[in-house]
Order: structure tokens, then C-alpha cells, then sequence
């Protein structure tokens, strides 16, 4: 067993049970097969894992941690940061920290991201801070070390810290050259920090004229400004903020506050001004509001009306013709877009499957996919793989997968798990893909002849 393979594994999947096959596996009571993947020579991780939580969960903390020990020791962190929380739940936190400090030691982020917390669970939270504040740079650092600073009343310390890294025209911390000056703060997220810390030190007034004053980050498409105003109930200044359309995720946020509150006229409404401003974004959202909530006529007009190429768009709106029994007219649709195209890539062409097996036309689907010049590519067999499995013809996936079963291992292996056949999927998952050699180099070379 070797850290470097347990860490491509658990980076990329390959060569192992993915964590959700992994659940479903405990879930249908194939408890043994999952325990003896975990205890294997080869050992799979995810396996490991899970298993080692089940035993946790019935308090047998000594046998999780004898699970996970053979990973521990190839010194991998992500095995050394799984035992330490399975120490520190069952309340032997010491432990927990000697098991994290060597690697915190090395820099490892990872490490001081796990460390830090938890010495400041335990009463250690000054040192937790003296390991954390030379890292303010760190947008993955400085997240914990906020929590840090509150916790030991040295919020405003930390605020002022960062509120110095987001001066206009302070030099670029990498080169120091003036020709970097004026980028943005680092840590990129250092404004968010600043807010979140004098919100939760009761400050929210400042917290908000912060993220006015420099404007938010946006974080996985969350605007820390609209979620602050949500979380304190100030709604008609989020619909100020969201109404000039110029942050698509306010409006969104809003949309969903409003939802929340049982309010889908109101919702509806918030999305309607942005989705006539040919804004995509609100559009679909819009009609996927409007489909939760049994007006997937509307929807489906509310898209069909906008003409686009736009992937996602056709989409939603393939999907809308569907669900709503009108499969014949979404094909009617991508018809008259082929017409006016000339042509239909395999992007566009995907999308007929499904709405041919709406309209009850399943083999004709199968027939126009294999007829088509993608058709054999890898990823229209798995396409039609997964319309056979979603029509109820599960063996008939199976058999279209089967021929290059390890290319496509990880979309066979849950049809097997279902048609019964869960060891034959964990050692279909389990088979190393085979060595590919290394291309032939081409182009510049640093050798004789040059």
C-alpha cells in the first residue's frame, strides 16, 4: 500500500469503489463485501472509511482506528486526518493532536486546517492561533484563523490584518514589482473574512458597509453580501441590491428566500424583470421555479420563446417537453434547429434520446444513436447506456458496455450492483487500468539531435 496511489485514488476514483457506489453497497446489506475490501491486502480506501464510521458509530472506536491504521502508516494524511477524528469524536482529543503534529510540522495546509480547530476545541486556542497567523495569505488558511480569532477575542486583530492586505495599490506579495501593484487582496476572500467576523462579533452594520464598500467575492456562486442581508431578515435591501440585475446571484437569493417563505409569486416576480433582460441565468432559473411548482406549461413557454444555441438552455427546456408530456414538440423544436443550422452536432443530437423514449420510441433511439457518426465514441455508448437503464432495460446496458467493460467501468459497475451482481461491480472497479506507454515526444527537444 503506498500513499502516493491511496492519494491518486482518492483524487481521480480510479482503481477503487467511488464513496457513493460505496454507501449504496452498505445500504442494499453488502456490509461483508464492503468490510472485505477494507481489510484487503490492496486495501480500498473509501471502503475503509466507511466501514471504520459504521464501527465508530457503535462505539468500537479501538477496531475503526485498526481499520484505517494500514493507511495511517503509508503517512498519508487524508488516513491520518480521518483517525483523528474518529479520536477526537470518541473524545480522546490528545491523541488526536500527536497523530496531526507531525504533519502540520512539514506545512502541510491540509494539517493546519485539521490541527488548528481542533486544539482550539481543546482549550489550546492561542497556540491553534500562533500556527495559523503567519499563513493570512492563505485564502485556505485564514478561513479557520478567523475562527480562531473569535474564539479568543482577537477578532479585530485578525479584521485589521486583513483589511490591511485589501489596500488599493499595495504591492504584489509574490514579486514585490510595481507592475502587480493594485491587484486584488490575498487571501482573495480576506473582504468575506472581514465581514463574517464583525457580523458574528454582533458589529452587522459594519459587516455590511465592508461588503459594500469593496464589493463581495463570490464564493461557489454564493454572494456573501445577499446572504448576510437574508440571515438577518433585511429583505427590501437584498431586492435594492438585487434589482439592477448587475448580481445575478442576489437575485437568485433572493428568488430562494422567497421560496422558502412559501412566497413563489414573490419569487417568480424577483426573476421575471432579469429573465426579459435576455439573462439566461435567471431565465432557466425561472422556469425551474416555475416547473417545482406544477406551472411547467409556463416554463416550457418561457424558454421556447428566447431562441438559443445555448446548451444548458436546450437542456432545461428538452427536459420541460418531457415532463410535461410533450415530448413530440421538443423534437419538433430541435428539428426546425437542425433546419435552420444546417447541421446537428453530437451536443444537440443527445438530447433526442430522452424524448424519444418519452414519445415511447426507445428502439429508435437506440437505432439513430448507432447510426450516428459519434456513435461509437465512448461517450454516446455511455449516453445510451444510461437511457436504456433510465427505461427500464437494465441488461440491455450491460450488454452495450460489456464489449469495453473497463472503459467504462464506472458507469457498468452501479447497473451490476443493481441487476444483483455487486462483487463481480467491486472487482470490475477494483482492476487497474492498464499501463498506458508514455507518447512519443515531438517538437522541441533539450537533447542532441536538437
Amino acid at each position: 500500500m503506498d500513499a502516493a496511489a491511496l492519494d491518486h485514488r482518492n483524487r481521480t476514483h480510479q482503481d477503487c469503489v467511488p464513496p457513493d457506489l460505496v454507501e449504496r453497497l452498505l445500504g442494499l446489506g453488502h456490509a461483508g463485501l464492503v468490510r472485505a475490501q477494507a481489510l484487503a491486502e490492496d486495501g480500498d480506501w473509501f471502503c475503509a472509511r466507511a466501514w471504520a464510521r459504521r464501527l465508530a458509530g457503535q462505539g468500537r472506536t479501538d477496531d475503526a482506528l485498526a481499520v484505517v491504521a494500514r493507511y495511517t502508516a503509508t503517512g498519508w494524511f487524508t488516513a491520518a486526518a480521518e483517525a483523528a477524528r474518529l479520536l477526537d469524536a470518541a473524545g480522546r482529543g490528545e491523541e488526536a493532536v500527536r497523530l496531526l503534529r507531525p504533519f502540520a510540522a512539514d506545512g502541510e495546509r491540509s494539517a493546519l486546517r485539521e490541527l488548528a480547530p481542533l486544539l482550539a476545541r481543546h482549550g489550546r486556542a492561542e497556540e491553534a492561533y500562533a500556527l495559523l497567523v503567519p499563513h493570512i495569505a492563505d485564502w485556505y488558511l485564514a478561513e479557520p484563523l478567523a475562527d480562531v480569532a473569535l474564539v479568543l477575542g482577537r477578532g479585530d486583530e485578525v479584521a485589521e490584518l486583513l483589511a490591511a492586505r485589501t489596500a488599493p495599490g499595495r504591492p504584489c506579495e509574490r514579486c514585490g514589482g510595481p507592475e502587480c501593484a493594485g491587484r486584488g487582496p490575498e487571501p482573495f476572500n480576506a473582504v468575506n473574512l472581514i465581514a463574517s467576523i464583525r457580523d458574528r462579533q454582533g458589529r452587522t452594520e459594519e459587516a455590511l458597509a465592508v461588503l459594500h464598500a469593496h464589493g463581495p467575492t463570490l464564493i461557489n456562486n454564493r454572494d456573501p453580501l445577499a446572504e448576510l442581508l437574508v440571515k438577518h431578515g433585511r429583505i427590501d435591501e437584498l431586492r435594492a441590491y438585487a434589482a439592477d440585475g448587475e448580481h445575478p446571484s442576489a437575485v437568485r437569493r433572493l428568488a430562494e428566500h422567497l421560496e422558502e417563505q412559501g412566497d413563489v409569486a414573490g419569487a417568480v416576480e424577483s426573476y421575471r424583470p432579469h429573465a426579459r433582460q435576455d439573462s439566461g441565468h435567471a431565465r432557466t432559473l425561472l422556469a425551474e421555479l416555475l416547473a417545482r411548482h406544477g406551472r411547467g406549461g409556463e416554463a416550457v413557454e418561457l424558454m421556447r420563446a428566447h431562441d438559443t444555441h445555448d446548451d444548458h438552455h436546450l437542456i432545461v427546456l428538452c427536459g420541460l417537453f418531457a415532463a410535461e408530456g410533450r415530448a413530440e414538440e421538443g423534437l419538433a423544436h430541435l428539428d426546425a434547429l437542425k433546419s435552420r443550422r444546417g447541421e446537428e452536432e453530437y451536443e444537440l443530437f443527445r438530447l433526442r434520446g430522452p424524448l424519444l423514449a418519452a414519445c415511447g420510441r426507445l428502439d429508435e433511439a437506440v437505432a439513430q444513436t448507432r447510426a450516428h457518426p459519434e456513435g461509437a465514441n465512448w461517450y454516446a455508448v455511455e449516453d445510451l447506456a444510461h437511457l436504456l437503464a433510465a427505461s427500464g432495460r437494465p441488461e440491455d446496458a450491460v450488454a452495450l458496455l460489456e464489449p469495453d467493460r473497463i472503459r467504462h467501468r464506472q458507469d457498468l459497475a452501479p447497473l451490476l450492483v443493481d441487476l444483483g451482481r455487486a462483487e463481480e461491480a467491486v472487482t470490475l472497479l477494483r482492476t487497474p487500468l492498464p499501463e498506458v506507454p508514455p507518447p512519443t515526444p515531438w517538437g522541441y527537444s533539450d537533447l542532441p539531435p536538437f
